[in-house]
């Protein structure tokens, strides 16, 4: 095809992403890589494509067909009203993250507090915690080190100031305690991976998604660190799967047992969120 208008660019995207049986993504690639706007692009709907353009297009469009996230392929996305970069060293931010940030900020108090993100990824949890609350002192940990790259750079991008710290779970943290713990930790099972999305298995980290002991093993090295790491009236706010309360509830109720345990439902009405108080 010679340089199509951006109209026919579009509508070769739709039926090539059809074709390979992905959703019809062509206007976000087009619109999140040129940062425009559907009014900017729709001014320029019968002008002809600039030629690098139109190979950058395709290019997205062909990788979007072999399964790589829209996310991936752009380098960033929005998160709690920030753009974050991600890389396949990260998870994407999703949706329901965001509704655990929003449960911490309401749920906590504007005061000087020490906070930490454990399993930071993209640093999305920290650094939007850090904007809401400049008072607060921060800290991201994460056991990549290539995370903790993306997300050192993301504050840099947005003026967040984070402690960062390389850490499998709680081991680089021992002499550590914070007021707050808010952790996305690997939750889903092994056995779930033949009901996931291809997209997700093939291009996102298996170490921030996958957990041994049905998806509760890093669980259950969080909830035992608490009481070290938690002062005294401390709270850890965490996102689980769908299905764990009954798990979770039990587990909590056998690792910390004068813990008060309180849940909260996604937008889709799911349980995925818990809230510890102690």
């Amino acid at each position: 095809m010679t340089d199509p208008t951006f109209f026919e660019a579009l509508r070769w995207a739709s039926i090539f992403l059809k074709q390979h049986q992905q959703e019809d993504a062509g206007r976000f690639l087009l619109l999140e890589r040129q940062n425009w706007t559907n009014t900017q692009l729709l001014m320029r709907y019968r002008e002809p494509m600039p030629s690098a353009m139109w190979r950058q297009f395709q290019s997205d469009v062909q990788r979007m067909a072999q399964n790589e996230p829209a996310q991936y392929i752009i380098g960033h996305a929005p998160f709690y009203g920030h753009e974050f970069k991600v890389t396949p060293a990260t998870l994407i931010p999703r949706p329901e993250t965001e509704e655990l940030v929003e449960w911490a900020l309401n749920e906590l108090p504007a005061q000087p507090l020490k906070v930490l993100d454990l399993g930071t990824g993209s640093g999305a949890i920290a650094i939007s915690l850090k904007l809401a609350q400049p008072q607060w002192q921060v800290w991201a940990s994460d056991i990549s080190a290539a995370a903790l790259a993306v997300a050192t750079e993301n504050a840099q991008q947005l003026g967040a100031d984070i402690k960062f710290q390389q850490s499998d779970v709680f081991a680089a943290l021992q002499a550590e305690q914070f007021d707050v713990i808010v952790s996305n930790p690997p939750y889903i099972a092994p056995s779930e991976r033949s009901v996931m999305d291809a997209s997700v298995l093939a291009h996102e980290p298996a170490t921030a998604l996958f957990a041994a002991e049905a998806g509760l093993a890093i669980y259950r090295r969080i909830l035992t660190g608490l009481p070290q790491h938690l002062r005294a009236s401390g709270q850890f706010f965490g996102e689980f799967g769908y299905q764990q309360r009954p798990a979770l509830t039990k587990l909590a109720a056998q690792l910390l047992p004068d813990s008060q345990v309180a849940f909260r439902q996604d937008l889709a009405g799911h349980e995925r969120m818990l809230q510890l108080k102690f």
